[in-house]
């Protein structure tokens, strides 16, 4: 996922970002993902639907504007990344961006479907984009960007 540099030029990747950003921002989509799915659970639907309504829009706000200008991104940029040391090396932006459209994928397919009666989707959603954000925010393992990556393999998305 990540390239060094030199790589990144040789891509033609204009601009990277820091890796630490995104797990950063996938830390806080966990935390909330996990609170809607203990609302859900714990009989609390009307409040998990619309936080679920609250992460979809999120994820759909970094898939569209891109990774860099994502609230979370934004929060890390100005408060976090000045305490740390520098990256040493910056990633592509093209797969945490498409990792976001994934994630609004599923939680906007859990809003669509409580909407149409079926409750169970809010929770089941949001459990799933739970475990994606979990495995990027604790073992740095993005399930979005490996996808990413596995479809422009299959040359199904075109980098250039």
């Amino acid at each position: 996922m990540s390239t060094s540099t030199d790589q990144q030029a040789e891509h033609g990747v204009r601009r990277g970002i820091d890796p630490r950003g995104p797990r950063f921002g996938a830390g806080i989509t966990a935390v909330l993902l996990l609170v809607t799915v203990v609302l859900a659970v714990a009989g609390a639907e009307t409040a998990a639907f619309w936080l679920l309504v609250a992460i979809a829009a999120l994820f759909a706000w970094g898939a569209f504007a891109g990774i860099t200008r994502h609230p979370y991104g934004l929060l890390f940029t100005t408060f976090v990344r000045p305490r740390l040391a520098p990256p040493t090396e910056l990633e592509d932006p093209r797969p945490p961006t498409f990792a976001q459209g994934v994630g609004f994928a599923v939680t906007l397919a859990g809003v669509v479907l409580a909407l149409l009666g079926m409750p169970l989707a809010v929770p089941i959603a949001a459990a799933i984009a739970f475990f994606a954000a979990f495995l990027n925010a604790v073992f740095g393992f993005c399930l979005g960007c490996w996808l990413y990556l596995w479809l422009v393999r299959a040359r199904v998305i075109r980098t250039a």
